[in-house]
């Protein structure tokens, strides 16, 4: 059984997956209109020449900017895509005009890769103040912290990619604006599955987690257009990825964006009351935490490759997850690989069984 209503649509709309799919931060199945609409688009293409079949549909591609500014609070003219989110963060650094040693605040589940980005422009990167060992912004710290000092611009991993906490970013934006910091959010993990309005001056992030849309398409959100979002949109389009991302933000809307995130928040809950304890692999998420992302700390003893070498053996056994090595969150205190669980709106409370059953069996 489908945990919800809403579970047994999602389920319908696409092929049924041969594995036990729990790895939706990394990539949702499609639904099959939008693999749909991305095929038609490449035979379009074989038959009329692609140029003309990206003129022939412009309206469309216009429309899922639209679609996807409301969803970060933008005008759909501040709407550029990209091929991946990281994608749009190099271009957001390549064409603002951020000074030479920028100094940037960042969180402490901030993603490691775009901390590379930084580093290799010579900006320097600080970490915010956290509340507990979950790596969350401690928001009255921060305040009185922009009392003393500003930075350049802040940085906030609205979801981390190796912890399921959602950052207080509405909380964080409305704080620098106070003293005139810029706020950037990598909505990367974010959008789909909580709300992403936040009042950033950038939003960035990708299709192919929460949205369920296809791979190589990502955006990048400017709330000034005069950054020119025209320049830093990838000429060498994916035409048809972006027209199955248009109709994968459109079937998201069709189900009523706040009752698929009240749903991810509650199959997240539900997920690590399930697993947590279970073959003293530890939940590391606060239980109501409102994400469907869980990480699971290893049971003691269990060295990182012990944990890459369990995902392994659930992918053998036909159960899909993530093994979160230390690379995606450097500044974290768990500095440990931890297993990544995050299924979508089609879990099924089977599913969570077979998992933690296999967790208890590993003997290891």
């Amino acid at each position: 059984m489908y945990i919800s209503e809403l579970g047994d649509l999602w389920h319908r709309s696409r092929v049924a997956p041969d594995i036990v799919h729990l790895d939706s931060a990394a990539a949702s199945r499609s639904s099959d209109a939008v693999i749909g609409e991305v095929t038609d688009h490449l035979w379009r293409e074989s038959a009329r020449g692609a140029y003309v079949a990206a003129e022939q549909c412009a309206e469309r591609l216009d429309r899922a900017r639209r679609d996807l500014a409301a969803m970060v609070g933008h005008d759909p003219d501040g709407i550029a895509f990209r091929e991946s989110a990281l994608s749009a963060l190099r271009a957001l650094l390549t064409y603002w005009n951020m000074p030479v040693s920028a100094t940037v605040w960042v969180c402490p589940t901030e993603y490691g890769p775009n901390l590379d980005q930084f580093e290799r422009r010579g900006y320097s990167v600080h970490t915010m103040p956290s509340t507990d060992d979950t790596g969350r912004v401690n928001t009255d710290a921060l305040e009185n912290m922009l009392q003393f000092e500003q930075p350049d611009v802040i940085h906030v991993c609205h979801i981390g990619s190796h912890s399921g906490v959602v950052q207080p970013a509405a909380k964080i934006v409305e704080l620098a604006h106070r003293v005139g910091v810029p706020v950037v959010v990598d909505a990367a993990q974010a959008i789909g599955q909580v709300d992403c309005v936040t009042g950033a001056d950038i939003v960035y992030g990708t299709s192919r987690k929460w949205l369920a849309g296809p791979r190589g398409v990502g955006f990048l959100s400017v709330s000034d257009t005069s950054l020119r979002p025209v320049e830093i949109e990838s000429s060498e389009a994916f035409i048809a990825g972006r027209i199955g991302f248009g109709t994968a933000v459109q079937e998201l809307q069709s189900y009523g964006l706040e009752r698929v995130r009240r749903e991810l928040a509650t199959i997240g809950e539900r997920t690590r009351t399930r697993l947590d304890g279970v073959g003293s692999w530890q939940v590391v998420e606060p239980l109501d935490e409102p994400s469907a992302i869980t990480t699971l700390a290893p049971p003691p003893g269990w060295q990182d490759s012990d944990v890459a070498a369990a995902r392994e053996a659930l992918r053998s056994r036909g159960i899909l997850v993530t093994c979160a090595d230390t690379w995606r969150a450097p500044l974290s205190r768990e500095e440990r690989s931890v297993l990544r669980i995050s299924p979508h709106l089609d879990v099924e409370d089977t599913h969570l069984d077979r998992l933690a059953a296999e967790l208890l069996g590993m003997g290891w």
